[in-house]
């Protein structure tokens, strides 16, 4: 090639890697097994591997001025033609590209018939000149690269496509996968209508693979975070194997000369790469933990090698993994399981050696069985065999009933769910009403947790907050934070401490004296109330209505204020003055005329003070750090719900301050929760609630809906109520024999209907077909 530059080293062994330009989007490797190309938004370069490191070979992206064709969203190298490359462009674009031309640029054809990005191309396994493309806009187009145009195009009729894969048994099939969760098998021959079509995920389907030596196996991977396998050699599509991940799984490649074992990686959160044993789905057969971001392409070196994997990654760095160098989870891992049952029963499975110990005061609930053993006959044991590689334990299975009456289940999840206030009120409200759900349901930490977020984020002097907040004449108490009033009171301890029983005296004198409730100077307008002994919690603050426990004890008669002033203090005095008033003073009482000897910091240190010294409050971004942490110790704990709902509920306040893909993956654990629980109206808020563009979308897929003619059954291909085929009305009302081009409804049983309106008023009359055939409808 052109350019001979060593850019990398190893890091041990046959494991090594190289700094890419810019982050990987995806790796393709030659037949041969000699270059990798790695192809980007930024970069598309071919380099070569070689024993002790990766060398670039050659650099694709040439001219002066940037184009859109090399910003690359997937790249195939041809497996028949060494120097025959395809990228799939995100304007749209399927490019070709041949090494052997003699100029700079190699770019040879270019194809422009799809009208968004193009997620996936692929080369036909045998067929030379035969390209497949996958695009956002939801149609396959198939090219024959000895012609400037695509030959057929495919349309699912369904949501964007996001990988097609050519059969590698069967010439004419290949398979693709959407955005809605279906997957669909396509004979070339026939692009007007696919040959078979099944669900496979709950959300969209990123990727698919078909089995290099199983002819009717295919692995499809999604948003669920399941690897499926299928076998498709059926009339009726079946699911084989199933593997639970913990992330979106963004690709996944079939291991070469291994029946049982394919790699995955995520395309979020998780950086790793997993090889599993299908078998085996709850734990990694392999891992390789070298990338520090998102994994973006996969590839086994060489079709029947099966130790030599090559990735491609968003940290900017390409490796190549040698399969000893892996680590092994199963090595790592306790032999022991846990998990509850739907009624709450416990199973628990470890070691049979750790079984076999006495019977012991604990073992008390544990069912017993007939034959007086007392584990269930249950043993997960295999005989040794060379090719497995597992590790081998003998493991036995105890159960342990609940008792009778017992709630030990998600009924807290779900009325939490049912129950909690996202929007629709401000922002103290939301937490009290929270608060008050948690503390009803029994989940005190959570309700504490709703009671210091109103506490920390509401505004110091907001009135809404509750109608009982009476303590003057004017009407409302400031809500004074509690986090500054045990500051205040800290600072003035030292002063309460020396005549505390003096005030206590002067204070009762004056309550039993004050019969009249006389005001005092100084008593219009509000004033900010500080308790100097800050014994007062502040539940005790916001719910104190004085003017209703002097109407209900009597015997206590209060002044309007809580507590007599004892002189008029300044709003700014200059320097402290002793107090100049007279016994006779008609504003003034015996009893305060008697306590007049007190200085005015003394009296500072009592009640009332008409200003503050500073700022009554922290400002919120104080405590955003430590409400961080809060939300990452709830998800931690597998407490998505609360996550998820605070983060709601705080908005801008704490949102800027996580990262955007892990609130995407909080919302994403909690939606599929609420979804499993079938809240769906629950679920549709907080997708409505959410921020994050990839959780806002998720209830505008799938909103198409695709009808075929009731005449000859094909599906309708333009906007209109004709059949473009049979040029018949395709969706005529039984009842009244016209188009209906609004709401409509139909029988199940029997696949008629009409008008709404006209099919309940039919069947208030009569319970048979409106149409005419005999069955008997039923209208719910």
């Amino acid at each position: 090639m052109e350019k001979m530059t060593r850019v990398s080293g190893t890091v041990s062994g046959c494991t090594m890697f190289c700094h890419l330009d810019a982050p990987a989007n995806a790796i393709s490797v030659c037949r041969d097994a000699t270059q990798v190309v790695v192809a980007g938004r930024n970069i598309f370069k071919i380099y070569g591997l070689e024993e002790d490191g990766f060398v670039e070979r050659l650099n694709l992206r040439v001219g002066r001025k940037p184009s859109l064709n090399f910003s690359c969203a997937d790249v195939m190298w041809h497996q028949m033609e060494e120097n025959l490359l395809a990228t799939a462009a995100t304007n749209g674009a399927v490019v070709t590209w041949n090494l052997a031309r003699p100029c700079r640029n190699k770019q040879e054809q270019l194809f422009t018939e799809h009208k968004r990005t193009v997620n996936k191309v692929c080369f036909h396994p045998t067929e030379v000149n035969m390209l497949l493309s996958g695009s956002q806009d939801g149609f396959m187009k198939c090219f024959d690269l000895r012609k400037k145009e695509s030959v057929s195009t495919f349309s699912g009729q369904s949501e964007s496509v996001r990988d097609v894969q050519f059969s590698i048994k069967d010439y004419f099939t290949f398979a693709a996968s959407f955005e809605n969760g279906n997957v669909q098998l396509w004979d070339i021959r026939r692009p007007d209508r696919y040959e078979r079509m099944f669900t496979a995920h709950t959300g969209p389907v990123f990727c698919c693979d078909w089995h290099p030596e199983d002819r009717g196996w295919l692995a499809t991977g999604g948003r669920d975070k399941m690897v499926k396998v299928w076998d498709m050699s059926t009339n009726r599509v079946k699911e084989i194997y199933c593997v639970q991940t913990i992330a979106s799984v963004a690709r996944v490649k079939w291991r070469p000369e291994r029946r049982y074992h394919l790699a995955t990686c995520s395309m979020m959160v998780d950086h790793n790469i997993y090889v599993w044993d299908v078998r085996r789905p709850f734990i990694p057969f392999a891992t390789f933990e070298e990338h520090k971001d998102v994994t973006t392409g996969i590839v086994w070196r060489h079709q029947h090698d099966p130790y030599f994997l090559l990735s491609g990654s968003k940290d900017s760095t390409l490796y190549q993994h040698m399969f000893k160098d892996a680590s092994r989870p199963v090595d790592r891992a306790n032999p022991e399981g846990l998990c509850f049952g739907l009624f709450g029963d416990l199973a628990f499975a470890a070691k049979e050696s750790l079984m076999s110990a006495p019977q012991s005061v604990g073992d008390v609930g544990r069912k017993t069985y007939p034959g007086g053993d007392r584990r269930y006959p249950i043993f997960f044991f295999k005989k040794p065999d060379v090719t497995e590689q597992f590790a081998q334990v003998s493991s036995a299975l105890s159960v342990f009933e609940s008792e009778a009456g017992s709630s030990v289940g998600m009924d807290w999840f779900i009325n939490t769910a049912q129950s909690y206030l996202l929007s629709g009120k401000p922002f103290a409200e939301l937490c009290e009403h929270n608060a008050q759900v948690a503390k009803r349901l029994n989940r005190p930490q959570e309700s504490t947790t709703w009671t210091m977020l109103r506490i920390m984020f509401s505004e110091p002097a907001n009135p809404s907050l509750s109608s009982n907040h009476n303590l003057n004449k004017s009407g409302n108490l400031p809500l004074v934070n509690s986090f500054s009033m045990k500051e205040m009171s800290a600072a003035l301890n030292e002063r309460n401490k020396e005549n505390r029983q003096d005030n206590l005296h002067s204070l009762e004198t004056n309550l039993n004296n004050n019969d009249e409730n006389e005001e005092t100077e100084g008593s219009e307008g509000q004033a900010e109330y500080l308790f100097g002994d800050a014994e007062l919690d502040d539940d005790d603050l916001y719910s104190m209505e004085h003017d209703n426990q002097a109407a209900e004890e009597p015997e206590y008669l209060l002044p309007q204020e809580a507590f007599p002033l004892r002189h008029e203090i300044m709003d700014h005095p200059s320097a402290p003055e002793p107090v100049q008033e007279k016994p006779e003073s008609p504003h003034v009482s015996g009893s305060e005329a008697e306590s007049t000897c007190l200085t005015p910091m003394e009296s500072f240190s009592l009640i009332s003070v008409s200003q503050l010294l500073f700022s009554p409050h922290l400002p919120p971004k104080f405590f955003c750090p430590i409400v961080k942490e809060m939300l990452c110790y709830y998800a931690e704990q597998g407490d998505v719900q609360m996550a998820v709902s605070v983060l709601i509920v705080l908005g801008d306040r704490i949102r800027k301050e996580i990262d955007e893909l892990t609130q995407e993956h909080w919302y994403m654990s909690y939606i599929d929760l609420l979804q499993r629980f079938e809240l769906w109206n629950v679920s549709n808020e907080v997708i409505k609630l959410s921020t994050c563009g990839a959780i806002m979308c998720l209830n505008q897929t799938s909103t198409t809906l695709h009808i075929n003619c009731s005449n000859c059954k094909r599906p309708m291909s333009n906007k209109g109520w004709i059949c473009d085929r049979c040029h018949q009305c395709a969706s005529v009302c039984a009842v009244c024999h016209h188009v209906v081009k609004g709401l409509f409804v139909w029988c199940q049983g029997c696949s008629h209907g009409g008008h709404l309106e006209h099919v309940m008023e039919w069947l208030k009359q009569s319970k048979h077909c409106p149409a005419g055939c005999g069955h008997l409808c039923e209208y719910t």
